[in-house]
């Protein structure tokens, strides 16, 4: 199975996303807005339970998560993504960090660039419209998360919650 494991902001800041969204992103249905912090892998039952310890661990051990949304960006040319830019802070790399190694270890496919997507999938006349559009609006977000949660993909693409892990060492709510 298809496991990821992301953040997710506030309901402020998921609205806003997902004005843009519901017009610009393929994946608005599959999944709310959020921050990549694994990208898909894969796991089996048997690895999960180890997993999920090993998450509680991270946690624990992982003080609340500020984040500051200033802009919008894109990854032109690599791809018309078009994303709201999440300022990289020393909490947000460590815990990527750990979530590729130990357990986790592997190389991650992209550099960290921690965003919420607003669009993808665009045609380049779209796209580039879109971005000139949007690059030019102000944008400013500041908040702090409590928690991180792994996710699993069901059969038809979307993204469902498996565990949710509370930061600084507090329980699950």
């Amino acid at each position: 199975m298809k496991y990821g494991i992301v953040l997710f902001p506030s309901k402020c800041i998921q609205d806003f996303a997902n004005s843009y969204r519901k017009r610009y992103d393929s994946h608005y249905a599959l999944i709310p807005p959020h921050i990549t912090l694994k990208y898909p892998f894969e796991a089996n039952e048997g690895q999960l339970k180890e997993m999920t310890k090993e998450l509680h661990r991270i946690a624990a051990e992982t003080p609340p998560i500020p984040i500051k949304v200033t802009k919008f960006s894109s990854f032109y040319p690599t791809s018309n993504i078009i994303y709201l830019k999440v300022e990289p802070n020393d909490v947000l790399k460590h815990l990527h960090e750990q979530l590729h190694s130990g357990l986790f270890a592997g190389k991650p496919e992209f550099a960290f660039v921690p965003h919420i997507t607003i669009g993808r999938d665009l045609p380049g006349a779209e796209y580039a419209d879109v971005y000139s559009q949007v690059k030019l609006q102000h944008v400013h977000f500041e908040e702090t998360i409590d928690r991180f949660h792994l996710l699993y993909q069901l059969e038809n693409g979307s993204w469902t919650v498996y565990d949710t892990f509370v930061v600084g060492g507090k329980e699950t709510v």
